[in-house]
Protein backbone atom coordinates (compact mmCIF):
# COMPACT_ATOMS: atom_id res chain seq x y z
CA UNK A 1 0.00 0.00 0.00
CA UNK A 2 1.89 3.46 -1.12
CA UNK A 3 1.74 6.45 1.10
CA UNK A 4 1.08 9.39 -0.66
CA UNK A 5 1.73 12.66 0.78
CA UNK A 6 0.18 15.80 -0.21
CA UNK A 7 1.69 19.06 0.66
CA UNK A 8 -0.12 22.17 -0.27
CA UNK A 9 -3.41 20.10 0.25
CA UNK A 10 -5.87 23.30 0.09
CA UNK A 11 -4.82 23.62 -3.37
CA UNK A 12 -7.93 23.79 -5.39
CA UNK A 13 -7.81 22.05 -8.98
CA UNK A 14 -4.58 19.76 -8.37
CA UNK A 15 -5.72 18.28 -4.92
CA UNK A 16 -8.75 17.39 -6.25
CA UNK A 17 -7.10 15.71 -9.89
CA UNK A 18 -4.56 14.35 -8.64
CA UNK A 19 -5.48 12.48 -5.23
CA UNK A 20 -9.18 11.67 -7.44
CA UNK A 21 -6.42 9.77 -9.99
CA UNK A 22 -4.07 8.53 -7.73
CA UNK A 23 -7.73 6.79 -5.98
CA UNK A 24 -9.03 5.78 -9.52
CA UNK A 25 -6.10 3.90 -10.26
CA UNK A 26 -5.68 0.20 -9.48
CA UNK A 27 -2.65 0.07 -8.38
CA UNK A 28 -2.47 3.08 -6.19
CA UNK A 29 -6.23 2.62 -5.19
CA UNK A 30 -5.73 1.48 -1.37
CA UNK A 31 -3.20 4.49 -0.78
CA UNK A 32 -2.77 5.94 2.36
CA UNK A 33 -3.15 9.61 1.76
CA UNK A 34 -1.56 12.04 4.21
CA UNK A 35 -3.13 15.53 3.47
CA UNK A 36 -0.94 18.33 4.88
CA UNK A 37 -1.57 22.16 5.22
CA UNK A 38 -0.73 24.97 7.15
CA UNK A 39 -4.14 26.35 6.89
CA UNK A 40 -7.20 24.70 9.19
CA UNK A 41 -9.88 25.46 7.28
CA UNK A 42 -8.18 25.01 3.70
CA UNK A 43 -6.92 21.20 5.34
CA UNK A 44 -11.17 20.81 6.56
CA UNK A 45 -12.52 21.88 2.87
CA UNK A 46 -10.00 19.43 1.49
CA UNK A 47 -10.13 16.25 3.96
CA UNK A 48 -14.32 17.10 2.84
CA UNK A 49 -13.87 16.72 -0.58
CA UNK A 50 -10.67 14.44 -1.05
CA UNK A 51 -12.64 11.89 1.09
CA UNK A 52 -16.33 12.40 -1.11
CA UNK A 53 -13.99 11.53 -4.36
CA UNK A 54 -13.11 8.37 -2.45
CA UNK A 55 -16.54 7.52 -1.34
CA UNK A 56 -17.29 7.74 -4.64
CA UNK A 57 -14.10 5.53 -5.87
CA UNK A 58 -15.53 2.88 -3.52
CA UNK A 59 -13.70 3.98 -0.26
CA UNK A 60 -10.56 2.40 -0.43
CA UNK A 61 -7.74 4.52 0.23
CA UNK A 62 -7.46 5.70 4.04
CA UNK A 63 -7.03 9.44 4.19
CA UNK A 64 -5.58 11.49 7.13
CA UNK A 65 -5.03 15.16 7.88
CA UNK A 66 -2.06 16.91 8.95
CA UNK A 67 -1.98 20.45 10.27
CA UNK A 68 0.52 22.70 10.84
CA UNK A 69 4.31 22.31 10.74
CA UNK A 70 4.87 20.52 13.85
CA UNK A 71 3.33 17.85 12.29
CA UNK A 72 4.78 18.06 8.49
CA UNK A 73 7.47 14.96 9.84
CA UNK A 74 4.60 12.69 10.81
CA UNK A 75 2.77 13.30 7.65
CA UNK A 76 6.08 12.48 5.20
CA UNK A 77 7.23 9.44 7.92
CA UNK A 78 7.72 6.59 5.23
CA UNK A 79 6.27 8.26 2.15
CA UNK A 80 6.64 6.70 -0.64
CA UNK A 81 5.52 9.59 -2.91
CA UNK A 82 5.58 13.21 -2.16
CA UNK A 83 3.22 15.72 -4.28
CA UNK A 84 3.94 19.42 -3.71
CA UNK A 85 1.59 21.98 -4.63
CA UNK A 86 1.71 24.73 -1.75
CA UNK A 87 1.36 28.44 -2.64
CA UNK A 88 3.53 30.36 -0.39
CA UNK A 89 1.59 33.73 0.67
CA UNK A 90 -1.45 32.77 -1.48
CA UNK A 91 -3.41 34.88 -3.54
CA UNK A 92 -4.08 37.63 -0.58
CA UNK A 93 -1.28 39.16 0.07
CA UNK A 94 1.43 37.68 -2.18
CA UNK A 95 0.59 37.60 -5.44
CA UNK A 96 -1.75 40.84 -5.33
CA UNK A 97 1.77 42.57 -3.87
CA UNK A 98 3.71 40.99 -6.93
CA UNK A 99 0.98 42.57 -9.54
CA UNK A 100 0.24 45.56 -7.63
CA UNK A 101 3.88 46.96 -7.03
CA UNK A 102 5.10 46.51 -10.50
CA UNK A 103 2.48 48.41 -11.62
CA UNK A 104 3.13 51.57 -9.76
CA UNK A 105 6.69 51.28 -12.15
CA UNK A 106 4.69 50.58 -15.38
CA UNK A 107 4.87 47.31 -15.95
CA UNK A 108 2.27 44.67 -16.30
CA UNK A 109 2.17 40.99 -16.00
CA UNK A 110 -0.27 38.30 -17.44
CA UNK A 111 -0.19 35.44 -14.77
CA UNK A 112 3.31 36.10 -12.95
CA UNK A 113 4.12 32.71 -11.69
CA UNK A 114 6.91 31.05 -13.58
CA UNK A 115 8.72 33.97 -14.88
CA UNK A 116 8.99 38.15 -14.80
CA UNK A 117 9.18 39.85 -11.70
CA UNK A 118 6.10 38.05 -10.35
CA UNK A 119 7.88 34.38 -10.93
CA UNK A 120 11.38 35.61 -9.34
CA UNK A 121 9.57 36.53 -5.99
CA UNK A 122 7.16 33.73 -6.28
CA UNK A 123 9.87 31.57 -6.13
CA UNK A 124 12.17 33.37 -3.39
CA UNK A 125 9.48 32.95 -1.08
CA UNK A 126 9.03 29.17 -1.88
CA UNK A 127 12.50 28.26 -1.91
CA UNK A 128 12.99 28.23 2.41
CA UNK A 129 9.82 26.23 2.64
CA UNK A 130 11.25 23.57 0.44
CA UNK A 131 14.46 23.32 1.86
CA UNK A 132 12.39 22.70 5.04
CA UNK A 133 10.38 20.27 3.18
CA UNK A 134 14.08 18.71 1.65
CA UNK A 135 15.25 18.41 5.47
CA UNK A 136 12.43 16.68 6.27
CA UNK A 137 12.38 13.98 3.48
CA UNK A 138 16.10 13.20 4.10
CA UNK A 139 15.21 12.07 7.58
CA UNK A 140 11.63 10.49 7.76
CA UNK A 141 11.24 8.92 3.60
CA UNK A 142 14.94 9.08 2.02
CA UNK A 143 13.60 7.24 -0.66
CA UNK A 144 10.39 9.10 -1.83
CA UNK A 145 10.02 10.84 -4.82
CA UNK A 146 9.35 14.90 -4.67
CA UNK A 147 7.07 15.58 -7.62
CA UNK A 148 6.60 19.23 -7.98
CA UNK A 149 3.68 20.72 -9.34
CA UNK A 150 4.38 24.47 -7.61
CA UNK A 151 5.37 27.24 -10.14
CA UNK A 152 8.13 28.73 -11.14
CA UNK A 153 9.01 25.34 -12.22
CA UNK A 154 12.40 26.18 -13.52
CA UNK A 155 12.96 27.67 -10.39
CA UNK A 156 11.62 25.56 -7.30
CA UNK A 157 12.96 21.88 -9.21
CA UNK A 158 16.25 23.31 -10.29
CA UNK A 159 16.82 24.63 -6.91
CA UNK A 160 16.21 20.78 -5.22
CA UNK A 161 17.73 19.04 -8.15
CA UNK A 162 20.63 21.07 -7.47
CA UNK A 163 20.84 21.86 -3.58
CA UNK A 164 19.05 18.69 -1.86
CA UNK A 165 19.13 15.13 -1.70
CA UNK A 166 15.41 14.20 -2.78
CA UNK A 167 14.74 12.62 -5.73
CA UNK A 168 12.79 15.53 -7.68
CA UNK A 169 10.92 15.13 -10.75
CA UNK A 170 8.93 18.63 -12.01
CA UNK A 171 5.62 18.26 -13.72
CA UNK A 172 3.27 20.50 -15.81
CA UNK A 173 0.31 19.64 -18.03
CA UNK A 174 1.28 22.29 -21.10
CA UNK A 175 3.20 19.29 -22.06
CA UNK A 176 0.41 16.36 -22.65
CA UNK A 177 -1.71 19.52 -23.84
CA UNK A 178 0.28 21.20 -26.20
CA UNK A 179 -0.23 19.34 -29.60
CA UNK A 180 -3.95 18.90 -28.61
CA UNK A 181 -4.74 22.56 -28.10
CA UNK A 182 -2.76 23.98 -31.97
CA UNK A 183 -4.60 21.05 -33.35
CA UNK A 184 -7.96 22.00 -31.94
CA UNK A 185 -7.60 25.76 -33.21
CA UNK A 186 -6.14 24.73 -36.19
CA UNK A 187 -9.13 22.79 -36.96
CA UNK A 188 -7.11 19.47 -37.53
CA UNK A 189 -8.05 16.99 -34.28
CA UNK A 190 -8.43 14.33 -36.30
CA UNK A 191 -4.88 13.76 -37.22
CA UNK A 192 -4.21 13.50 -33.43
CA UNK A 193 -4.54 10.20 -33.50
CA UNK A 194 -1.69 8.14 -33.83
CA UNK A 195 0.67 10.96 -34.33
CA UNK A 196 4.19 11.31 -33.65
CA UNK A 197 6.01 14.16 -31.37
CA UNK A 198 9.01 15.74 -29.89
CA UNK A 199 8.70 17.81 -27.18
CA UNK A 200 11.77 19.54 -25.41
CA UNK A 201 12.95 23.07 -24.02
CA UNK A 202 12.09 24.23 -20.76
CA UNK A 203 9.06 24.33 -18.54
CA UNK A 204 6.03 26.47 -20.33
CA UNK A 205 8.87 27.06 -23.25
CA UNK A 206 9.61 23.91 -24.11
CA UNK A 207 8.82 23.41 -28.48
CA UNK A 208 7.03 20.67 -30.43
CA UNK A 209 10.63 20.20 -32.54
CA UNK A 210 8.95 17.39 -34.52
CA UNK A 211 5.50 15.99 -35.28
CA UNK A 212 4.03 13.65 -37.90
CA UNK A 213 0.46 12.10 -38.32
CA UNK A 214 0.48 7.92 -38.03
CA UNK A 215 1.52 7.91 -42.03
CA UNK A 216 5.17 9.56 -40.54
CA UNK A 217 4.21 12.74 -42.81
CA UNK A 218 5.32 15.75 -41.51
CA UNK A 219 2.69 18.22 -40.45
CA UNK A 220 4.92 21.28 -39.41
CA UNK A 221 3.83 22.63 -43.41
CA UNK A 222 0.28 22.06 -42.84
CA UNK A 223 0.44 23.73 -39.02
CA UNK A 224 2.85 27.04 -40.61
CA UNK A 225 -0.02 27.95 -43.47
CA UNK A 226 -2.89 27.47 -40.70
CA UNK A 227 -1.44 28.97 -38.52
CA UNK A 228 -1.59 32.49 -40.61
CA UNK A 229 -4.91 31.77 -42.32
CA UNK A 230 -6.76 31.36 -38.98
CA UNK A 231 -4.69 34.14 -37.10
CA UNK A 232 -7.75 36.07 -36.60
CA UNK A 233 -10.17 33.12 -35.33
CA UNK A 234 -7.93 32.08 -32.87
CA UNK A 235 -9.13 34.34 -29.99
CA UNK A 236 -6.52 33.32 -26.81
CA UNK A 237 -4.05 31.66 -28.78
CA UNK A 238 -2.29 34.43 -30.56
CA UNK A 239 1.15 34.81 -29.04
CA UNK A 240 1.60 30.92 -29.86
CA UNK A 241 0.53 31.11 -33.15
CA UNK A 242 2.84 34.43 -33.52
CA UNK A 243 5.81 32.26 -32.74
CA UNK A 244 4.75 29.55 -35.04
CA UNK A 245 5.51 32.10 -37.64
CA UNK A 246 8.23 34.33 -36.51
CA UNK A 247 10.39 31.39 -34.61
CA UNK A 248 9.15 28.54 -36.83
CA UNK A 249 7.90 26.05 -33.73
CA UNK A 250 4.90 25.94 -31.33
CA UNK A 251 5.39 26.11 -27.83
CA UNK A 252 4.22 24.20 -25.13
CA UNK A 253 2.48 26.72 -22.70
CA UNK A 254 -0.49 29.19 -23.33
CA UNK A 255 -0.56 32.47 -25.08
CA UNK A 256 -1.54 34.10 -21.70
CA UNK A 257 1.92 33.09 -20.44
CA UNK A 258 4.17 33.86 -23.21
CA UNK A 259 3.01 36.57 -23.35
CA UNK A 260 4.96 38.35 -20.56
CA UNK A 261 7.62 35.73 -21.28
CA UNK A 262 9.62 37.86 -23.87
CA UNK A 263 10.13 41.68 -24.58
CA UNK A 264 7.40 41.47 -27.93
CA UNK A 265 3.74 42.04 -26.82
CA UNK A 266 3.05 43.86 -23.26
CA UNK A 267 4.53 47.14 -24.32
CA UNK A 268 3.62 50.37 -23.04
CA UNK A 269 4.47 52.24 -26.39
CA UNK A 270 2.50 49.61 -27.96
CA UNK A 271 -0.41 49.16 -26.17
CA UNK A 272 -2.47 48.41 -29.66
CA UNK A 273 -0.79 44.92 -29.61
CA UNK A 274 -2.97 44.45 -26.27
CA UNK A 275 -5.99 44.01 -28.47
CA UNK A 276 -4.29 42.47 -31.78
CA UNK A 277 -2.79 39.60 -29.67
CA UNK A 278 -5.94 39.64 -27.16
CA UNK A 279 -3.69 39.39 -24.19
CA UNK A 280 -5.37 39.49 -20.95
CA UNK A 281 -3.49 41.44 -18.45
CA UNK A 282 -3.82 40.36 -14.44
CA UNK A 283 -5.54 37.04 -15.66
CA UNK A 284 -4.11 35.32 -12.57
CA UNK A 285 -5.70 37.81 -10.09
CA UNK A 286 -8.99 36.90 -12.05
CA UNK A 287 -8.62 32.81 -12.05
CA UNK A 288 -7.80 32.98 -8.83
CA UNK A 289 -10.40 35.38 -7.23
CA UNK A 290 -13.01 32.12 -9.32
CA UNK A 291 -10.86 29.44 -8.35
CA UNK A 292 -11.28 30.42 -4.17
CA UNK A 293 -15.15 31.08 -4.84
CA UNK A 294 -15.98 27.59 -6.65
CA UNK A 295 -13.95 25.86 -4.08
CA UNK A 296 -15.76 27.16 -1.31
CA UNK A 297 -19.10 26.65 -3.39
CA UNK A 298 -18.06 22.98 -3.94
CA UNK A 299 -17.18 22.59 -0.19
CA UNK A 300 -20.09 23.97 1.04
CA UNK A 301 -22.91 21.56 -1.13
CA UNK A 302 -20.61 18.72 -0.11
CA UNK A 303 -21.06 19.56 4.11
CA UNK A 304 -24.79 19.33 4.02
CA UNK A 305 -25.27 16.52 1.25
CA UNK A 306 -22.21 14.57 2.20
CA UNK A 307 -22.15 12.75 -0.81
CA UNK A 308 -20.18 10.90 -2.88
CA UNK A 309 -18.05 12.95 -5.39
CA UNK A 310 -17.55 11.52 -8.96
CA UNK A 311 -14.05 11.71 -10.66
CA UNK A 312 -12.41 10.34 -13.97
CA UNK A 313 -8.53 9.86 -14.31
CA UNK A 314 -7.36 13.40 -15.83
CA UNK A 315 -4.44 13.71 -17.67
CA UNK A 316 -2.10 14.91 -14.65
CA UNK A 317 1.57 13.01 -15.03
CA UNK A 318 1.20 11.85 -10.96
CA UNK A 319 -0.68 8.86 -11.15
CA UNK A 320 0.47 7.34 -14.27
CA UNK A 321 4.30 7.90 -12.37
CA UNK A 322 3.01 6.27 -9.33
CA UNK A 323 1.69 3.70 -11.30
CA UNK A 324 4.70 3.19 -13.43
CA UNK A 325 7.23 3.25 -10.62
CA UNK A 326 4.92 0.66 -8.48
CA UNK A 327 4.29 -1.34 -11.62
CA UNK A 328 7.07 -1.39 -13.55
CA UNK A 329 5.02 -0.85 -16.76
CA UNK A 330 6.59 1.73 -18.76
CA UNK A 331 5.11 5.40 -19.02
CA UNK A 332 6.74 8.04 -21.22
CA UNK A 333 5.99 11.65 -19.66
CA UNK A 334 7.48 15.17 -20.22
CA UNK A 335 9.52 16.00 -16.77
CA UNK A 336 11.65 19.00 -15.64
CA UNK A 337 15.36 17.67 -14.42
CA UNK A 338 18.70 18.51 -14.43
CA UNK A 339 20.35 19.17 -18.16
CA UNK A 340 22.65 16.26 -18.12
CA UNK A 341 23.95 16.07 -21.84
CA UNK A 342 20.30 16.26 -22.58
CA UNK A 343 19.74 18.86 -24.15
CA UNK A 344 23.56 20.09 -25.40
CA UNK A 345 22.98 24.08 -26.32
CA UNK A 346 21.75 24.57 -23.09
CA UNK A 347 24.37 24.82 -19.75
CA UNK A 348 24.33 21.93 -16.91
CA UNK A 349 22.72 23.65 -14.59
CA UNK A 350 19.53 24.77 -16.30
CA UNK A 351 16.13 22.94 -15.38
CA UNK A 352 14.94 21.47 -18.74
CA UNK A 353 11.83 19.78 -20.02
CA UNK A 354 12.02 16.33 -21.72
CA UNK A 355 10.79 13.30 -22.53
CA UNK A 356 10.94 10.74 -19.86
CA UNK A 357 10.92 7.25 -19.75
CA UNK A 358 9.43 6.04 -16.13
CA UNK A 359 9.39 2.57 -14.67
CA UNK A 360 10.55 0.39 -11.89
CA UNK A 361 13.75 1.24 -12.31
CA UNK A 362 13.42 5.07 -11.50
CA UNK A 363 12.57 8.39 -13.93
CA UNK A 364 14.87 7.99 -16.93
CA UNK A 365 15.33 11.37 -18.98
CA UNK A 366 16.11 11.09 -22.68
CA UNK A 367 18.47 12.81 -24.44
CA UNK A 368 17.31 15.12 -27.42
CA UNK A 369 20.30 16.82 -28.86
CA UNK A 370 20.51 20.29 -29.97
CA UNK A 371 17.36 22.53 -30.16
CA UNK A 372 17.39 24.77 -33.08
CA UNK A 373 19.43 27.95 -32.24
CA UNK A 374 16.72 30.54 -32.29
CA UNK A 375 15.20 28.38 -29.76
CA UNK A 376 17.92 27.26 -27.23
CA UNK A 377 18.34 31.24 -27.42
CA UNK A 378 14.62 32.50 -25.95
CA UNK A 379 15.42 29.44 -23.40
CA UNK A 380 18.17 30.57 -22.35
CA UNK A 381 16.95 34.16 -21.55
CA UNK A 382 14.33 32.28 -18.76
CA UNK A 383 17.60 30.10 -17.88
CA UNK A 384 19.41 33.24 -17.19
CA UNK A 385 16.86 34.56 -14.82
CA UNK A 386 16.46 31.11 -12.97
CA UNK A 387 19.81 30.73 -12.13
CA UNK A 388 20.31 34.12 -10.45
CA UNK A 389 16.72 33.70 -8.60
CA UNK A 390 18.25 30.16 -7.38
CA UNK A 391 21.85 31.85 -6.47
CA UNK A 392 20.25 34.99 -4.38
CA UNK A 393 17.89 32.12 -2.86
CA UNK A 394 20.79 30.18 -1.79
CA UNK A 395 23.57 33.01 -0.86
CA UNK A 396 20.65 35.16 0.01
CA UNK A 397 22.19 38.06 -1.68
CA UNK A 398 20.00 40.87 -2.43
CA UNK A 399 22.39 41.75 -5.53
CA UNK A 400 21.01 38.37 -7.41
CA UNK A 401 17.63 39.40 -7.25
CA UNK A 402 18.74 42.58 -8.86
CA UNK A 403 20.31 40.63 -11.29
CA UNK A 404 17.37 38.30 -12.07
CA UNK A 405 15.13 41.67 -12.48
CA UNK A 406 17.51 42.85 -14.99
CA UNK A 407 17.87 40.00 -17.29
CA UNK A 408 14.47 39.26 -17.17
CA UNK A 409 12.83 40.02 -20.71
CA UNK A 410 9.84 42.03 -20.30
CA UNK A 411 11.11 44.40 -17.37
CA UNK A 412 14.47 45.00 -18.79
CA UNK A 413 12.22 46.22 -21.79
CA UNK A 414 10.13 48.54 -20.19
CA UNK A 415 12.07 49.53 -17.14
CA UNK A 416 15.62 51.37 -16.54
CA UNK A 417 17.48 49.79 -14.05
CA UNK A 418 16.98 52.68 -11.56
CA UNK A 419 14.01 51.92 -11.59
CA UNK A 420 14.07 48.13 -11.35
CA UNK A 421 16.49 48.17 -8.14
CA UNK A 422 13.80 50.66 -6.73
CA UNK A 423 10.48 47.91 -7.77
CA UNK A 424 12.70 45.22 -6.15
CA UNK A 425 13.29 47.01 -3.33
CA UNK A 426 9.68 47.90 -3.07
CA UNK A 427 8.87 44.13 -3.53
CA UNK A 428 10.88 42.73 -0.32
CA UNK A 429 9.88 45.35 1.86
CA UNK A 430 6.10 44.63 0.68
CA UNK A 431 6.30 40.64 0.97
CA UNK A 432 8.19 41.43 4.75
CA UNK A 433 8.64 38.13 6.93
CA UNK A 434 7.45 36.06 3.97
CA UNK A 435 10.88 36.58 2.18
CA UNK A 436 14.00 35.89 4.18
CA UNK A 437 16.44 38.58 4.79
CA UNK A 438 18.82 39.70 2.51
CA UNK A 439 21.64 41.76 2.71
Amino acid sequence: MPKITYLGAGSTVFARNILGDCMATDALGDCEIALYDIDGQRLKESEVIIRAICEGLGGRAKITGYLGVENRKNALRGADFVVNTIQVGLYDPCTIIDFEVPKKYGLRQTIADTLGIGGIMRGLRTIPVLADFARDMEEVCPDAWFLNYTNPMSILTGFMQRYTGVKTIGLCHSVQACTYHLFDWLGIKDKLDGRRELIAGINHMAWLLDVRDKNGVDLYPEIKRLAKEKFDEVFWDRVRLDYIDKLGYYCTESSEHNAEYNPWYIKSRYPELIEKFKIPLDEYPRRCVEQIENWAKEYAELSVSAKAAPHTRSGEYASYIMEALVTGVPYKIGGNVMNRALIENLPPDACVEVPCMVDNFGINPCAVGRLPVQLAAMNMTHINVHLCAIEAAVTQKKEHIYHAAMLDPLTAAELSLDDIHAMVDELIEAHGNWLPKYS
